[in-house]
């Protein structure tokens, strides 16, 4: 299980300004949803903000905190 303020630490140690919202989507907090909106992002393609949230998220992946993982990636100007 993650809290949703680690998950947000965890995002923002590589995207300082993200805004991280986490919505848990069985009530076990491994199958998460989350939206995060980052200047980051632009100009990346949709692949490559998912690959960014995924490192940002590796060691909660690998050791089985976060089971599933449903992502949401803008830029500060689409949100």
């Amino acid at each position: 299980m993650i809290t949703p303020d680690i998950l947000t630490e965890y995002v923002r140690k590589t995207m300082p300004d993200a805004a991280v919202t986490v919505s848990d989507r069985t009530g076990t907090m491994n199958h998460l949803k989350v939206v995060v909106i980052s200047a980051s992002f632009a100009g990346k393609n949709l692949l490559d903000r998912h690959r960014m949230i995924y490192q940002a998220l590796d060691a909660p992946m690998k050791d089985g905190r976060i089971h599933a993982l449903e992502i949401t990636a803008k830029t500060t100007d689409e949100a």
